[in-house]
Formats: C-alpha cells, structure tokens, sequence
C-alpha cells in the first residue's frame, strides 16, 4: 500500500456537486491499495498515520501527531498511485488490486484510524468520480510505503 498525507487547514470531497465529507484542520490522506497488500500493511500504514508527528507544538517545532494536534482525517481511496510509468508515457495500473481486495484493505485502514484518534474517519466513496478539495498547510506532504517501511 501507498498513502500520500497532507497536513491540511480542511478538506473536502465532493461528488456529483453534493458535498460528502469534510474536516478542518488535520490529515488528508490518500490510499493506494497494489496487488499482494494484505491486513498487515494496512495496519501498519494506519499505525503510521495516527503517530506521525507533522503537527506544530507551541514553539512552530512539527512535535505534534493527529491527537495531540486535536486534527482530524479524511482518508481519500486513490488507485493511480499504483501507477507505473516505466514504459511510455501513459500510465499503467497493473499493480493495483481488485475492486473487493482494495476496498476491503481501504476500509481496514479507515477502521484503524478511527479506533486510533477516538474520531470517525471521513472518506470518499471507492471507485467514484470524486473531486477532492483541500488547502495544504505548510505545505507538508509526506509519502509512505508499506513495502519500504518508510
């Protein structure tokens, strides 16, 4: 799995022009599910998540993980991050996993994150034509991989 976080002042995703979630300030992630992820790398991206410190403490200094910060999360499912461009220049997504598979992990994620800061995690809808707003506060943007650990 990959996950693309952004430390935001809000974000939002809206579908067919109706709103369907939002937060203030806190983390929007997105969450690219690959062939192969299993409960374990969704576990641990979630666990990653929750105690990643990218929120300032009172002197400026990003001391602060999504608790401590009083944030919240909207987690946004995102297949194109599974995207090869090794050959050509029209990206393939090969890598990604199956509807059911990826749906089941992305939801495994949100779970998690929600038994880990006490808030519901706010999502989009999996597979839909979502248009995603956000203001990126910062900016601070962190990229992790399951596989790499880092």
């Amino acid at each position: 799995m990959r996950i693309v976080i952004q430390r935001v002042s809000r974000a939002s995703v809206t579908i067919d022009g109706v709103e369907h979630s939002s937060i203030g300030p806190g983390m929007m992630v997105l969450v690219g599910v690959e062939k192969g992820d299993s409960d374990t790398d969704a576990l641990w991206l979630a666990d990653k998540t929750a105690a990643l410190r990218i929120f300032n403490d009172d002197n400026g200094v990003m001391n602060l993980n999504i608790n401590a910060a009083d944030g919240r999360i909207l987690a946004v499912s995102q297949f194109t991050l599974t995207a090869s461009t090794r050959k050509g220049n029209r990206p393939s997504y090969i890598r990604a996993a199956a509807h059911p598979e990826a749906t089941s992990l992305y939801d495994l994620y949100c779970d998690r994150l929600t038994q880990l800061t006490g808030h519901t995690t706010a999502k989009g809808v999996f597979g839909a034509d979502m248009k995603v707003e956000l203001i990126n506060d910062g900016p601070v943007t962190i990229i992790i991989d399951s596989k790499l650990r880092e």
